[in-house]
């Protein structure tokens, strides 16, 4: 994959990422909204929509993480440095970069990256 294509792949999904984060927040405010409209409720019921809400702020969470190495993928095309590891400055696999045109390690690194997390 040369980098015009990631590019094109990487809009694509910015795209997408930006539409779901926005069904997600609005439904989100919206659950906020019925739960403040109904009005004082017992201890569980109350348990239910706040549950929905932590997983509608997780899901975003997320959604904002992939959204920003999407963002960060697209400047280092546009600098010339997509392709190589941002710790080492490694070439990352054409594999990986088919598979995830926004990875920014190479398999060993990430790998290490994710080990350190645990």
């Amino acid at each position: 994959m040369d980098a015009q294509e990631a590019r094109q792949r990487l809009t694509a999904e910015r795209a997408r990422i930006r539409r779901s984060l926005g069904l997600v927040v609005e439904d989100a405010q919206e659950d906020r909204e019925a739960e403040t409209a109904d009005g004082p409720q017992d201890w569980a019921d109350g348990a239910q929509p706040l549950t929905a809400e932590y997983e509608s702020d997780a899901i975003a969470g997320s959604l904002r993480d992939r959204l920003a190495q999407v963002d960060r993928a697209l400047t280092r095309i546009s600098e010339g440095t997509w392709g190589r590891s941002i710790e080492s400055g490694e070439p990352i696999p054409a594999e990986r970069l088919e598979a995830d045109p926004a990875a920014e390690l190479t398999v060993e690194e990430a790998a290490r990256a994710e080990q350190a997390t645990r």
